[in-house]
């Protein structure tokens, strides 16, 4: 069972003001509120499960230090974005994902793979799969409907803010933008998964890695992800909207609508979270999920090669402010050999 802490839409956002790291409420009018006395998403989530309260409900019952203009606020010197749910031990927060889950995205891992060198018969698996969701991945509620694809993008230390660079490894090939909707969640004493609400995320992954073959999906995904500004408290809307962008100094060179909520996708989001959380690894008490639910919008399947500098924006109204994300390569850390013998 995975229980919903919502009762009314609001926004929740995490940031450092002067060194200080806070909390605050973003409302349906120009301002933004900060909580007095969370100074982390996490910990205002795990009060609210102690409290038994939906955490709407438990925001509204807290007291407020200031209030800010908003979104002047952000442009604060001083102000520093994180991401919308963290863990204070990085190696506590999971990040993962499922793909071929939205209603056009076999079409567009397809068109990926058009020019790549795998067989047919790798090719039709992913076709399989999609078909499989389109035809069994909404069963009736509480009925467990076909499993999606699955796959892990690694921990905190692969979690990136709005602002923060998205980094493609010294051995990476590509480094593409993925405009997706994250599920955040917090694992409660009880071993229950706690979904807090929604955010948007750019499932940042290696296509051209991916193309060599598809074995190496799970490559291809160990690469940083970021989400936010802001954390949607409550459900998803059933149709989401928003435009993807790549910008590259002054031009926009990619700039594509993209569609996600159920009305879009070949899951249910209750079928997609079972098969997370079915895993008694992934219900340990107080652990932190952030997972992805998956894209049909790809700019390397129009053939875009981006380069570090670009500038990847997701933009969705439903959602706040923008997710802003340029791209950076990491120099090598580590070589061969250097593995030691104990």
């Amino acid at each position: 069972m995975l229980l919903r802490l919502e009762l009314m839409v609001m926004r929740l956002i995490q940031f450092m003001e002067d060194n200080v790291r806070r909390v605050g409420v973003v409302g349906s009018g120009s301002h933004m509120r900060v909580l007095d006395g969370y100074d982390r998403t996490y910990t205002l989530a795990l009060a609210a499960i102690s409290a038994a309260k939906p955490l709407g409900e438990f925001v509204d019952g807290c007291r407020t230090r200031t209030k800010h203009p908003y979104p002047e606020f952000l442009r604060n010197a001083g102000v520093h974005v994180l991401a919308p749910l963290d863990h204070p031990d990085p190696a506590h927060c999971l990040l993962s994902g499922t793909g071929l889950t939205h209603l056009g995205s076999a079409s567009a891992r397809d068109q990926m793979h058009h020019a790549s060198q795998q067989t047919e018969q790798e090719l039709t698996d992913s076709m399989r799969m999609f078909r499989w969701g389109v035809e069994g991945g909404k069963p009736p509620s509480r009925t467990p409907g076909v499993q999606p694809e699955w796959f892990y993008k690694g921990n905190g230390f692969h979690l990136a803010a709005s602002g923060e660079p998205l980094l493609i490894p010294n051995f990476g090939e590509d480094g593409g933008e993925e405009p997706e909707i994250a599920g955040l969640y917090v694992v409660g004493p009880d071993r229950v998964p706690y979904r807090l609400g929604f955010c948007l995320a750019n499932e940042f992954s290696d296509h051209v890695m991916e193309k060599r073959n598809y074995l190496y999906l799970a490559h291809s995904k160990l690469r940083r992800a970021s989400c936010g500004p802001e954390l949607r408290v409550g459900s998803l809307p059933e149709r989401v909207t928003g435009l993807s962008r790549i910008h590259r100094g002054d031009e926009i060179i990619f700039e594509r609508e993209f569609l996600s909520g159920e009305a879009h996708m070949c899951h249910s989001l209750e079928n997609l979270e079972f098969h997370h959380f079915k895993y008694n690894l992934f219900r340990q008490p107080g652990d932190v999920h952030v997972h992805f639910l998956g894209t049909a919008t790809l700019s390397v399947a129009e053939g875009i090669v981006t380069k570090p500098g670009d500038l990847f924006e997701i933009v969705a109204p439903a959602f706040g402010e923008p997710l802003r994300n340029p791209l950076a390569v990491e120099p090598a850390s580590f070589q061969p050999g250097e593995v030691r013998a104990l």
